[in-house]
């Protein structure tokens, strides 16, 4: 039976709760991921955990929360999905794609959550994680030219921020702890794809034209190495990561800075009007300020972000963190925009 799609908005769950979803396989570390998650929770929030895989250890370690409000459910299809030719390494991402559209469906469709938090069995959270999401959640109300919510920046790294309560809006679909709603994954349902939904996410034609908010410093960290991806990145960038240890009660900040309307031309003249213009090489004369370094087209920005240490790749032409395609970082004790130039005509592949 397919949700209602007129309802509005908090009319699933009679109390307006959340629902927080882990997703578990054959990693009985889970019980790390529940303890801090129920060390934190506040009582907007319920907690289900969606197992794939079949492991009975993991399933014995997530039992052992039932008693404190800790809900089980059980991908049941444990085959091998058919993978496309050529594809026969990546059969863990057809299995992942295909525990997400059960996980989800499980929240929306069959307990009528209005949202969703996704958490995975390998993440840490900030201790003000909840307020976090709570304050997404109306933000996603209020605006629609957002689509989730995020707890990570791919460009935290400890140099990289400084800002425990600067919340950026992007285009990036960043993942690793994320909200969306239940008119979101309805609109999402009938296409999810079979494998890699997360580069999915960040094609245009789910995005279209719609913005995440990211924080400055991530409210999520993963301590998982073990997984599908085989640990590479996590050496390489994920271990990295500044957890926000500093904490925000987001309930008592004007966040209406965020929404669209106010936030594209504050923004815009933050970047190009009130930075000061200068070079890669040219920055490491200044020791402190706003700076707007200018790249056009995406190999400039490759060359560029390597020069600074942040994230240089792109998802479907979008640089991780981009905004307008405005990458924002701190290097030392000097902001930076690395920026298109101007006139900009959106993002290509």
């Amino acid at each position: 039976q397919q949700p209602q799609q007129q309802q509005p908005q908090g009319a699933g769950q009679p109390d307006g709760k959340i629902a927080v979803l882990v997703i578990a396989c054959d990693r009985v570390t889970v019980r790390r991921c529940l303890d801090v998650l129920l060390q934190r929770i506040t009582p907007e929030f319920e907690i289900i955990v969606s197992q794939d895989c079949g492991h009975q250890p993991t399933e014995r370690a997530i039992l052992e929360y039932q008693s404190r409000g800790v809900r089980l459910v059980k991908q049941p299809d444990l085959s091998t999905p058919a993978v496309e030719p050529g594809h026969a390494q990546f059969v863990g991402y057809y299995k992942i794609a295909r525990h997400y559209k059960f996980a989800l469906s499980e929240v929306f469709d069959r307990n009528s959550y209005d949202s969703a938090v996704i958490v995975e069995d390998d993440l840490d959270i900030a201790p003000d994680f909840f307020s976090y999401f709570l304050a997404g959640r109306k933000l996603l109300r209020e605006d629609p030219s957002l689509w989730c919510i995020t707890a990570w920046n791919d460009n935290g790294k400890t140099d990289q921020v400084r800002d425990s309560k600067k919340l950026y809006r992007t285009d990036f679909f960043g993942g690793l702890g994320w909200m969306l709603t239940r008119t979101l994954w309805s609109e999402l349902r009938e296409k999810w794809p079979r494998s890699f939904w997360d580069d999915w996410m960040r094609e245009a034609a789910q995005r279209r034209g719609r913005a995440s908010i990211r924080p400055e410093i991530s409210r999520t960290r993963t301590f998982g190495r073990i997984g599908v991806s085989k640990g590479q990145f996590f050496d390489q960038h994920l271990k990295f990561i500044l957890l926000n240890e500093d904490p925000v009660n987001f309930q008592a900040e004007d966040l209406s800075l965020l929404y669209k309307n106010t936030y594209d031309a504050a923004f815009l003249k933050e970047v190009y009007e009130d930075a000061t213009l200068t070079t890669a090489a040219d920055i490491q004369q200044r020791t402190s300020g706003t700076f707007r370094i200018e790249y056009t087209g995406l190999q400039q920005f490759e060359r560029t972000a390597k020069q600074f240490g942040i994230m240089s790749d792109n998802k479907a032409g979008v640089p991780r963190t981009a905004y307008m395609g405005v990458v924002s970082f701190w290097h030392n004790a000097r902001k930076i925009h690395l920026a298109p130039a101007r006139p900009w005509t959106g993002y290509t592949n």
